[in-house]
């Protein structure tokens, strides 16, 4: 695994996309994040709707009653189903939002670089990873009544095998709106972030580059293992270990992991930036 530290250089061939100079980048990197959330806040707020309608679905059941626990169950999985084409609409509306942003965000950092690079950059063959990327969101979507119905199951054929009583499961089963709440913020935090990342990515490989710098949040929020990795330098094809000692290992891409708020800095070759002189030339004045 090819891992920098901030203080290190970068592969042979591989520059600094803008300047190497993090403190002044500060402003720009918190700009791109409160864009980031602004998506991620209007797709939760999608998602959360999901948890609400389940929590009417389940509140209209009498949990304690064995006949209407399967009732419940079959009305979420039907809703899992017709929820399809809504899901897919509110999926490509968020994409398209990211996409928009990740866009703009190319266009202001090749300003000084070249129209060739620009054309280039924009010809990115985007078209593949959107689509995955769409399919995978509306699968996260269904996934949500689905896993409420499956909670459902476990928790009024648990009573059999605990011994707990009746009125602890109803409380529990009738939760599951809530459960539900959580899991929708996380995957639009998540979701919102990967899917960033993936296009960011798309673009920069496409000019040829190989490598990024971990850039976080920089905030009290940020977990100790992406403190650490914060400046670090790491290749597209090889995902550091991003998970926090003691825990299950995962690599991923920043803003590729659960709740992860940091972003991907793009290293570009040193060929692509030859035209990019005067971009260099002007932060140096």
């Amino acid at each position: 695994m090819n891992v920098f530290t901030r203080n290190s250089v970068a592969p042979s061939g591989v520059a600094s996309f803008l300047t190497a100079d993090l403190k002044r980048e500060t402003k720009k990197q918190r700009e791109f994040f409160s864009k980031v959330r602004r998506s991620e806040s209007a797709y939760a707020v999608n998602l959360r709707k999901i948890a609400t309608q389940i929590g009417h679905l389940i509140k209209a059941f009498d949990p304690t009653d064995a006949s209407q626990v399967r009732e419940v169950e079959h009305a979420l999985r039907h809703y899992a189903n017709v929820l399809h084409p809504w899901a897919r609409a509110v999926a490509k509306r968020m994409l398209v939002d990211v996409m928009r942003r990740d866009e703009k965000v190319w266009r202001e950092y090749t300003s000084f670089l070249g129209i060739e690079l620009q054309k280039e950059i924009t010809e990115a063959p985007t078209g593949e990873a959107l689509w995955h990327l769409l399919n995978e969101q509306v699968e996260l979507i269904t996934s949500l009544p689905i896993d409420a119905a499956q909670r459902v199951h476990e928790l009024a054929v648990g009573t059999l095998y605990t011994g707990a009583r009746a009125n602890e499961i109803s409380a529990e089963i009738l939760r599951t709106g809530e459960v539900t709440k959580s899991r929708a913020n996380l995957i639009a935090r998540t979701e919102v972030g990967r899917a960033s990342t993936t296009l960011t990515r798309v673009r920069a490989e496409h000019v040829g580059s190989t490598h990024y710098r971990w850039v976080s949040a920089h905030d009290g929020d940020v977990r100790k293992r992406h403190r650490q990795l914060d400046g670090s330098v790491h290749a597209w094809n090889d995902p550091p270990v991003a998970s926090e000692p003691g825990q299950k290992e995962m690599r991923y891409h920043p803003g590729s992991g659960p709740n992860c708020r940091c972003w991907a800095y793009p290293l570009l070759p040193e060929e692509k930036l030859a035209a990019g002189v005067s971009w260099h030339a002007g932060r140096e004045d």
